[in-house]
């Protein structure tokens, strides 16, 4: 067993505060807060719905769901990758921009979701979609920088540096097959399709939000 975990862009730095990455990081928290305080019931009730969305309900869920997660590990997970990738990526275009992309990013992804399965009563949640247009956007705006991230294999760890190229696009793999494993499957669990389709809006789009003075070489 292995698994490599991002920290942070070891090539580069932002120019500006990611001031957008921080108050999205925070809002998360907040929801899981809440969702820790009032229970199942606040979940499941601002979660996605693929049925319900395919019916004309709930569409307010597609915003509310991308900010609620399944656990502890869920979220701290997304938050990891959401700071490795997001500061230069919100640097390289600029707060509202950015905001816009990664709300965008998040639709896109639920509707990827729920095109696979609009028949699903299963409940939807997370940022991961957003986060994976974020990664979309840093794989063809900074392929060649090289991501701190901690390597696994069995009981050893290391912190090493691992191309943004192969990091993501290892990832990327892995969410299309597993993907095609599950696309038939009703039971539940991660929204694979969710991660290709925010991956795939955030390399077709990010040259489209980005600001060419503040993209680094």
């Amino acid at each position: 067993m292995g698994g490599m975990i991002p920290l942070s862009d070891a090539s580069r730095r932002p120019a500006h505060f990611p001031v957008v990455t921080l108050l999205i990081i925070v809002v998360n928290a907040i929801a899981f807060l809440l969702e820790l305080l009032l229970g199942d019931s606040f979940a499941m009730q601002w979660s996605v719905v693929p049925a319900q969305i395919t019916a004309g309900h709930a569409w307010i869920t597609i915003l509310t769901a991308m900010f609620l997660h399944g656990g502890w590990l869920h979220i701290i997970g997304n938050m990891v990758f959401f700071w490795a990738f997001g500061p230069e990526i919100e640097d390289a275009m600029n707060p509202l921009r950015y905001l816009v992309f990664y709300l965008m990013g998040g639709l896109v992804a639920t509707l990827a979701q729920v095109a696979a399965s609009p028949k699903s009563t299963i409940p939807n949640l997370g940022a991961s979609g957003a986060i994976a247009a974020v990664m979309g956007a840093f794989l063809v705006t900074y392929p060649r920088d090289r991501i701190k991230s901690i390597l696994f294999i069995g009981w050893f760890a290391r912190v090493t540096l691992v191309p943004a190229s192969l990091l993501i696009g290892i990832w990327f793999v892995i969410q299309l097959f597993s993907a095609g494993a599950v696309v038939h499957s009703d039971t539940g669990g991660v929204a694979y399709l969710a991660h290709v389709g925010g991956m795939i809006f955030g390399a077709v789009t990010a040259r489209l939000f980005e600001v060419p003075e503040r993209v680094g070489n």
